[in-house]
């Protein structure tokens, strides 16, 4: 793919990061993301206080009860 704002042959950090999830992905398996994801909650866990985990929560019920489109007609 050409980007006709790049400059010669640079690319965009968009499309570097989209060949690098690309390659990182043919790379690891599932399990690779579950410890990551791990290693992810637990530093979130270690860096925020219950407040904090309560926001979000309060954030995600807000948006899960908006009415959007993420809504099935189940």
């Amino acid at each position: 793919m050409s980007n006709s704002n790049n400059n010669g042959n640079k690319m965009s950090y968009e499309e570097a990061g989209r060949k690098g999830g690309e390659q990182t992905a043919k790379n690891h398996d599932k399990e690779f993301y579950q410890e990551i994801g791990e290693k992810g909650g637990e530093a979130t866990s270690e860096n925020h206080n219950k407040k904090f985990y309560q926001e979000i929560g309060a954030k995600g019920g807000q948006s899960s009860n908006s009415g959007g489109s993420n809504n099935s007609n189940n």
